[in-house]
């Protein structure tokens, strides 16, 4: 089996509902085929494709529930999960916080599948390889990079009379360029649900043209300093703030949005009021699935709106003994942005750093958002509206929420990692240690 039809996933989910003897029974599948190509030194080194539908049985008796896995679909097979399943619920403890099964729910439509992604071949995969590599090639730099694609299906039921199905594909491409010398690191990433707009030569051309910027870098010291952030450079701090907008977390006092004596700060602007991030399941530029792992439906939701932290997402247990509706963790990050671009705001800047990605991010302290972490494959000096020079890679100990009420300005916002994320001028970023890291 390959990527399954919403008439074939009906049909053998139904089959798994009718032989289910649990309180509450629910069953996803998943089907599709996974590509790749990858390169080092130049040169191809691994390339294949992985087609694999494969079915999950949740079954429930009172609080106890037992899960079970399987990838074959006679009715052997599908009675055979489904006993195992039940098998283990009976084993299992109690779950205290356990919640029956949803009934039917409205999903809105979203199409974040596409037959370019579906249809691509060996040949198209070689080919993007090689509009990355001939141009390493050529001007004597050293290529390493992977391209992936998917395109599946998902589908789910459940005894109280919830299906859901969506289709979904996606193709990465990510490569570093490295300097003969090895003083000079470049990289570049692109990732799309339709294949028709991926252009690896247009990706590893900015690569290599970093590379060869940021050879021989010169130290710099440390401090606080204006810095301009491409989109891979803040994405890991701007993701760790979204994931840490959860409700039980603040509630409990073990977040940066817990008050002190208790309460939240829902509702209060903790940020500059030109930040507004959202999350959008039919954004047309990152759509993705219209529902949640439990199944809940997936809407577009601000979570901080004009500096203003306008909800928190809240699972359906903390929901419920807090008598609210509940929240579904957000499905991607959408951030507003301006029009500028990453050149123009290196043209509006005096004095700074120009940052193409951070990485090895870790909590320094959860309740602060203080994290640090390291910039990596291109990070230049600026001075007068133009790079000056590259400089050694910094460790950087930094919070969002410091650095997002310290904004000078936007660029247009551009996609990375399945998220819409603005090249931003940050002033006071505060860079802790060199690195001699390239």
């Amino acid at each position: 089996m390959s990527q399954l039809t919403e008439r074939q996933c009906r049909e053998i989910l139904e089959k798994v509902m009718s032989f289910s003897r649990a309180d509450e029974c629910e069953s996803n599948i998943n089907s599709g085929a996974t590509g790749n190509i990858r390169f080092a030194r130049n040169t191809v080194s691994t390339s294949g494709i992985i087609k694999n539908t494969s079915l999950v049985v949740q079954s429930s008796f009172g609080k106890k529930t037992g899960t079970a896995t399987i990838n074959e679909f006679d009715d052997e097979s599908l009675q055979k999960v489904v006993r195992r399943s039940e098998e283990l619920a009976k084993l299992a403890p109690e779950n205290p916080e356990y919640m029956s099964f949803l009934p039917q729910q409205d999903y809105v439509k979203t199409k974040s599948w596409f037959k370019s992604t579906a249809d691509i071949t060996p040949e198209f995969r070689a080919s993007a390889a090689a509009a990355s590599l001939k141009p390493a090639r050529a001007k004597g730099i050293e290529a390493a990079g992977f391209l992936q694609d998917n395109a599946g299906s998902q589908a789910m039921i459940n005894t109280k009379g919830l299906f859901a199905y969506h289709q979904n594909s996606n193709i990465n491409f990510s490569v570093t360029m490295r300097t003969k010398d090895g003083t000079g690191s470049g990289w570049a990433s692109r990732d799309f649900n339709d294949a028709s707009l991926m252009n690896t030569g247009e990706a590893s051309g900015i690569a290599i043209d970093k590379a060869v910027l940021s050879q021989k870098p010169r130290a710099i010291e440390p401090g606080k300093y204006t810095v301009i952030l491409e989109p891979a450079a803040s994405s890991g701090l701007l993701r760790n703030l979204l994931f840490s907008l959860g409700a039980r977390q603040a509630d409990e006092g073990r977040s940066f949005l817990s008050k002190k004596g208790g309460g939240t700060k829902l509702g209060e602007k903790i940020v500059d009021e030109r930040v507004s991030m959202y999350s959008d399941p039919t954004h047309p530029e990152i759509p993705t699935s219209p529902w949640a792992n439990d199944g809940q439906s997936q809407k577009k939701m601000y979570w901080i709106k004009n500096g203003v932290v306008e909800n928190m997402f809240y699972s359906r247990y903390w929901a419920q003994k807090n008598g609210v509706a509940p929240v579904p963790f957000p499905a991607n990050g959408i951030m507003d942005g301006g029009t500028a671009s990453i050149e123009d705001l290196i043209k509006s800047t005096k004095r700074g750093v120009l940052v193409t990605r951070t990485w090895y991010i870790r909590t320094v302290d959860p309740q602060t958002l203080l994290y640090t972490g390291l910039t990596r494959d291109g990070t230049f000096f600026v001075e007068n509206g133009k790079i000056k020079f590259p400089v050694k890679n910094f460790r950087f100990n930094e919070s969002p929420i410091i650095m997002l009420n310290n904004v000078e300005a936007f660029g247009k916002p551009l996609r990375h990692n399945g998220n819409l994320i603005p090249p931003m001028k940050i002033r006071d970023f505060t860079f802790s240690s060199l690195s001699d890291a390239v």
